[in-house]
């Protein structure tokens, strides 16, 4: 299955601008409300994208974060844990200290408590002590059904623990360098769910991204073997998070493309009729979070894939 019915999302209890993120998310930008507006504008993004995803009958686990400690990132769950059918579930090792705290056993609790079935839990946050992280579904895209997962390396992606990840899953690697330019200065993109999506028929790349061109090759001819239709997109819609895309699915069978209503906006009509030729879009609007936290929707939904006990 290359979508799943039911997402978890952890509702912010204290979001806020990350200054250790920020140290290599460009999308991050300050902002000079109260930190109590802040929270309150999140809070009602969160909500109303919750609503949204239930309206279309997609099942959403809600976990309400906790007070203390503080953790402004919580609203990200994708990076530290993902689940798979075989009842697999996996702990990541994280680029920043404070967003190590996200990682909460009760919410792993929860999730057995409604009955899915938790077999394993493998847990390599012990990269961490070598200084070498992999933060989950944001650092690899990943194609269930050809199984492989996309990645390019960066301060938070590295190859060892990725190729890791890999072998207990049992899929393949393409691993390639993804940059852009901010004011001038080219630096990497810090995480691969930043710049291509894959769904179950669809592939969203802004290919612009990967300068050697042995390595864009690669991408393309991958995603094209394992037959998705590629949906090139450009540097400035990769801006307004047009990569950070999800698909996902309801009871009924039905699939959604789910991106935020800024990458919406930065698609062109035709980009817009190809992916509605195979979903539904949904497309909510989070601006305060995608401005200080610098990630978009695909970033607050972590698939559940585990099966369901009898």
């Amino acid at each position: 299955m290359q979508t799943s019915s039911t997402i978890l999302m952890v509702r912010p209890a204290n979001f806020g601008f990350n200054p250790e993120t920020a140290e290599n998310n460009f999308y991050q930008k300050q902002d000079s409300r109260s930190q109590e507006e802040i929270r309150q504008l999140a809070r009602a993004e969160f909500d109303g994208f919750v609503a949204l995803l239930r309206d279309q009958g997609v099942r959403v686990v809600v976990i309400e974060d906790t007070d203390s400690p503080v953790k402004t990132d919580s609203v990200f769950p994708n990076n530290w844990f993902s689940t798979h059918p075989d009842g697999k579930l996996i702990l990541y090792p994280m680029f920043s200290p404070n967003r190590r705290l996200e990682r909460r056993k009760e919410i792993i609790e929860r999730l057995m408590h409604l009955g899915f079935k938790v077999n394993e839990i493998i847990d390599l946050s012990f990269f961490e002590d070598s200084g070498q992280y992999m933060e989950g579904t944001g650092s690899m895209v990943m194609d269930h059904q050809a199984k492989v997962i996309y990645a390019c390396y960066s301060q938070r992606t590295h190859p060892f623990p990725l190729d890791y990840v890999a072998k207990i899953l049992g899929y393949s690697v393409v691993g390639f360098e993804a940059s852009q330019e901010i004011d001038g200065v080219s630096s990497q993109i810090y995480h691969t769910n930043v710049m291509m999506h894959v769904g179950t028929d669809l592939a969203v790349v802004c290919l612009d991204s990967i300068p050697k061109a042995s390595e864009r090759r690669m991408v393309q001819e991958s995603l094209t073997k394992s037959g998705k239709k590629l949906i090139p997109i450009t540097a400035k819609q990769k801006f307004n998070f047009a990569g950070n895309m999800l698909e996902v699915s309801n009871d009924g069978g039905e699939k959604f493309t789910v991106m935020s209503q800024a990458a919406l906006d930065a698609l062109n009509v035709g980009q817009i009729q190809q992916i509605e030729k195979y979903t539904t879009i949904i497309s909510p609007a989070i601006p305060t979070i995608e401005k200080l936290g610098g990630g978009s929707v695909r970033c607050m939904m972590a698939e559940i894939f585990l099966p369901k006990t009898q």
